[in-house]
């Protein structure tokens, strides 16, 4: 019997989404997937990264 798993690369978002890179992944569980990855540490940014800092409010 095979593991149950995924071939994609699982991003995690500051903003607590995750996604898969698999559009045909059922379940973005990290446990089942090899590569994850948090999306401030891809070149460039995420567009997760500037939406959840644009609504943090201000303390002063």
């Amino acid at each position: 019997m095979g593991l149950d798993h995924c071939h994609g690369t699982v991003m995690l978002h500051e903003s607590g989404g995750v996604e898969c890179t698999d559009p045909h992944c059922s379940d973005a569980e990290p446990a089942r997937h090899a590569l994850v990855v948090e999306c401030g540490s891809i070149q460039g940014g995420c567009d997760c990264q500037a939406t959840f800092y644009a609504e943090l409010p201000r303390v002063s």
